[in-house]
């Protein structure tokens, strides 16, 4: 007896939603432990359940490590692509969040040249970039934070050779 084509969608049932999560979390980490062993890699692995539990693995030292070396990387790509891409205009000193969410409100695209709506694609798409750093810098700190405290409640430990995963209550500012 084979296996049926699975159709990728949210499972309705919460119990087989769980189970399924439970399962394919644990062959993830099963995964990214082979390919740290096969290749000869590091690997990092954080996974945020629906109820904001933390899952992790790391095949180095320490997931703070991989995470240090993660914005090392992102900054050293950041700097790489360097200003060029910012238009040299004065208005770069409007856009500022409050700012831009109220003119973007404000905006009739329909009365807007074709360059300037390549000037807003380009602001709108430095801004995007700079949103996300930010997001993935304070998730990062946000891990960190968690894994500095001495009093987290670890809830279950699985170890498969140097697989290790945590359970980790967040808090509701994260879920």
């Amino acid at each position: 007896m084979g296996r049926r084509k699975l159709q990728i969608k949210r499972i309705e049932d919460r119990h087989n939603r769980q189970v399924t999560f439970s399962k394919r979390r644990s062959g993830l980490m099963k995964k990214a432990h082979e390919l740290s062993v096969l290749c000869d890699v590091e690997v990092a692995l954080i996974v945020f359940s629906g109820h904001g539990s933390c899952y992790e693995f790391c095949s180095g030292e320490s997931l703070g490590n991989a995470l240090d070396r993660y914005r090392t990387y992102v900054n050293e790509e950041t700097a790489a692509k360097g200003t060029d891409d910012k238009p040299k205009d004065d208005l770069n000193a409007l856009w500022t969040g409050p700012e831009l969410l109220e003119m973007i409100s404000e905006l009739d695209v329909d009365l807007l040249t074709t360059k300037e709506l390549e000037l807003l694609e380009t602001h709108l798409a430095t801004l995007l970039g700079q949103t996300r750093q930010r997001k993935t810098e304070l998730m990062m700190e946000a891990v960190a934070t968690l894994h500095e405290k001495p009093n987290l409640r670890h809830r279950k430990h699985l170890v498969s050779g140097r697989v290790r995963v945590k359970y980790i209550n967040l808090p509701t500012s994260l879920r």
